[in-house]
């Protein structure tokens, strides 16, 4: 992911809603790292009803 960051999309799917995605990770401070990269700049679109 560093090496895109900034340069390359990157697309991400994911049933977890995004307020969730923290308890993805053990270490706090790891977490704000990858998601901080993840969010910044990003284009959400969030998809709600039946599967």
């Amino acid at each position: 992911m560093d090496d895109r960051h900034g340069r390359k999309s990157i697309a991400i799917s994911a049933q977890l809603p995004v307020a969730n995605w923290h308890d993805l990770f053990e270490d706090a401070t790891i977490a704000d790292a990858v998601l901080d990269r993840l969010v910044n700049n990003a284009h959400r679109i969030e998809l709600k009803g039946p599967a």
